[in-house]
């Protein structure tokens, strides 16, 4: 079983320290045996304060960190030394330091400063919250900040975004170490997305639609039903019974982006299951997803997940990890 270490940090947000635990304790395989265990540390054992107004009690010290196959740092709001002059306190400096070569290390939001500032992301792609983005790039000048996604991954090393990106990239490691039907059945489990697209741009504040006027959730789902189909702009807007350009306002009203690039990234989506769960040649899973060729198919493909289709690929069949890391982008 693999083994799952958390670090609650004085200061910690209560909804990203509990993402960890809910995300691997729902993970089983098919006989229904649970495939994580997943146990929570401070520095010294003792308990400790919330970014709320409780407190939380652990059942182990930093030494668990030596014992585990993963260890995820939550945000903290301790970390504002950190973050204003990128050394860490000595106690965390040695809790690091006792973690075994080759255990896999996650942070979410900005627990990311912390793998940084232990020198674990010199030269390598990261992300955190889209507010601190820039602070990390300035602070650590060889970390090759990416603020446009929401997670990365680079093998032994992952980040995500702020809050709910937690979900994602717990998730997607699910996906990698035992494939999308047990990452499904998880996210079904926490009634949660199995996989969300998109940069953080997309949690940019825009207009309610007006309940009361007609929406393009119909048509959405009438799409999704013929994604290997040719579908046109023109298409989409009679089956919703509106002119071209209102369906177009609609639709960023209510996804955030147009109708082609909503296809796209519905397409990609389709792609990215079907490598996962079929040893179907990539002009095939083209044709079915929608792109017509392996080409275009390769295009949307690197564009929207970072990693080749092939690649892709070989991540959920337990091969070696792409070079190039994967990340969750628009």
């Amino acid at each position: 079983m693999h083994r799952v270490g958390v670090l609650a940090l004085d200061g910690v947000i209560p909804f990203e320290l509990g993402i960890p635990s809910r995300i691997f304790g729902a993970a089983r395989d098919s006989s229904g045996r649970p495939l994580y265990s997943v146990a929570t540390c401070s520095l010294d054992g003792q308990p400790v304060r919330t970014d709320a107004d409780f407190e939380l009690a652990v059942g182990h010290d930093a030494a668990l960190l030596a014992d585990v196959d993963t260890v995820v740092i939550p945000p903290s709001h301790s970390l504002e030394s950190v973050k204003e002059e990128g050394v860490l306190p000595g106690p965390l400096r040695r809790a690091l330091a006792g973690v075994r070569p080759g255990t896999r290390m996650v942070a979410i939001c900005t627990g990311t400063f912390v793998l940084a500032a232990a020198g674990l992301l010199d030269r390598r792609p990261a992300t955190t919250h889209w507010r601190e983005t820039e602070r990390l790039r300035r602070l650590f000048t060889t970390v090759r900040v990416d603020p446009d996604v929401l997670f990365v991954d680079d093998g032994d090393v992952l980040t995500s975004a702020g809050a709910a990106a937690g979900v994602d990239l717990c998730l997607h490691i699910v996906r990698r170490d035992h494939g999308s039907a047990v990452a499904n059945r998880v996210a079904r489990t926490c009634v949660v997305p199995p996989w969300r697209d998109g940069g953080q741009a997309q949690f940019v504040r825009r207009p309610v639609p007006d309940p009361d006027s007609g929406g393009t959730a119909a048509t959405r789902a009438w799409a999704l039903e013929r994604l290997g189909e040719p579908l046109t702009l023109a298409a989409l807007a009679a089956h919703a019974g509106m002119s071209v350009r209102t369906l177009t306002r609609r639709f960023r009203d209510e996804v955030g982006m147009s109708p082609g690039q909503w296809l796209a990234q519905q397409r990609v989506d389709r792609a990215r299951h079907l490598l996962e769960t079929t040893d179907w040649p990539v002009d095939r899973v083209a044709g079915r997803a929608g792109f017509g060729t392996g080409a275009s198919l390769r295009g949307h493909f690197q564009g929207a997940v970072g990693v080749s289709p092939q690649a892709y690929r070989r991540t959920f069949r337990r091969g070696p990890v792409p070079q190039q890391p994967l990340s969750s982008r628009r």
